[in-house]
């Protein structure tokens, strides 16, 4: 059985919170999907208001703390990402850009990605394809057609769900086919890796 690990990264301030919501469900939408097709699933969360100081300070000294450094191996080493953003002023909110700004640049290249928001009026859906999408295109990434975004009528009873239902299960279909395409494993080149032994380094050759 084929592992496959997803990465679900929620910018949402509040508890609880609307925008974890949406991931969650983004995140088990796709997941679903994958075991169907005989995958075994390992969900990696990243609520971003936990580690809102470290990604600060990361930004201001160019280190990230060991509990900020497991996270961003954890996206770098993802098999697909689901990445959920609030909507403030038209576009993602600060939190969101500046954990992703501290993403190694070569981390998310290839890498299917889902992405969504949440918002206090569907009229900031637009966001999605003006802001966040350029932002993944710009990291190379791979995001899936079907982008996902929840206003606070989304979440009403009386059937008023079965829309938004309807575009998780799409959308976490695609990042599933994207995924289970994907080779197992795959994730961005170690930089650090050695390419010559050392035998070699010390006799100042290099076989390539």
């Amino acid at each position: 059985m084929t592992r496959r690990t997803l990465a679900v990264v929620s910018a949402g301030l509040g508890q609880p919170s609307s925008t974890r919501l949406l991931a969650d469900q983004l995140a088990a939408a796709t997941r679903d999907e994958l075991e169907r097709r005989g995958a075994e699933v390992e969900i990696r969360p990243v609520d971003l208001r936990e580690h809102a100081h470290d990604v600060v300070n990361h930004l201001l000294t160019g280190f990230p703390s060991p509990a900020l450094r497991e996270v961003l191996d954890a996206v770098a080493r993802a098999d697909g990402l689901v990445a959920v953003t609030p909507i403030f002023n038209a576009s993602y909110n600060g939190l969101f850009k500046s954990f992703f700004d501290v993403v190694d640049s070569d981390a998310l290249s290839g890498r299917p990605v889902l992405i969504g928001a949440t918002g206090g009026t569907a009229r900031h859906s637009l966001a999605l394809e003006h802001a966040v999408r350029p932002m993944f295109a710009y990291l190379r990434a791979l995001v899936v057609p079907t982008a996902v975004f929840a206003a606070p009528e989304d979440w009403a009873g009386d059937g008023a769900d079965v829309a938004l239902r309807a575009r998780i299960r799409r959308a976490g279909g695609e990042l599933a086919e994207q995924v289970d395409h994907r080779p197992a494993g795959a994730g961005p080149a170690d930089p650090f890796a050695l390419t010559t032994s050392f035998e070699e380094l010390l006799a100042g050759r290099d076989p390539a």
